[in-house]
């Protein structure tokens, strides 16, 4: 998942727990300005302290899956 997309589903949550903007930066200790853009994806540098913050806030995971390796061929026929 992309960060684009981690912000927009940051948003998505957030506004489903019927929580503001204002709020859950005044628990993660940022400022709505901060938390606006993020939801937006335009920062691209967040501490992981903060969105970890975020994510405890919200009640939610965020599951970190190992990248596979693609091949445009099969490996075991080389």
């Amino acid at each position: 998942m992309e960060f684009y997309n981690i912000a927009i589903r940051i948003k998505e949550i957030r506004k489903a727990r019927k929580l503001t903007q204002t709020e859950v930066a005044q628990k993660v200790g940022i400022t709505r300005q901060t938390l606006a853009k993020l939801e937006k994806g335009e920062i691209g540098k967040v501490s992981l302290l903060a969105f970890i913050k975020i994510l405890d806030v919200l009640e939610y995971e965020l599951e970190i899956e190992e990248k596979k390796p693609f091949y445009y061929f099969d490996v075991d026929e080389v």
